[in-house]
C-alpha cells in the first residue's frame, strides 16, 4: 500500500488513513480525483474494520 505511511493511529487501533494524502497520490498517479473522492471513505472503512479485527486478534493470549 503506497499510503501506508499515512496511516492515522490511536493506542491499539487504527481510526483512518490521510485522505487528503491519498487524494494527492492518487491523483499524481493520475487516477481520476472525483472517482477517488467518492471510493476512498468506502475503502478507509473497510481498512480501518480489518486492521482493528487483526490487531484485537493479535492481542488475544
Amino acid at each position: 500500500m503506497r499510503a501506508s505511511g499515512q496511516l492515522r493511529m490511536a493506542p491499539g487501533a487504527v481510526i483512518g488513513i490521510d485522505l487528503a494524502a491519498a487524494l494527492r497520490l492518487g491523483e499524481a498517479l493520475g487516477y481520476d480525483a472525483h472517482a477517488l473522492a467518492e471510493l476512498l471513505p468506502a475503502g478507509e472503512a473497510g481498512l480501518v474494520k480489518a486492521l482493528n479485527e487483526r490487531i484485537r486478534s493479535d492481542d488475544l493470549p
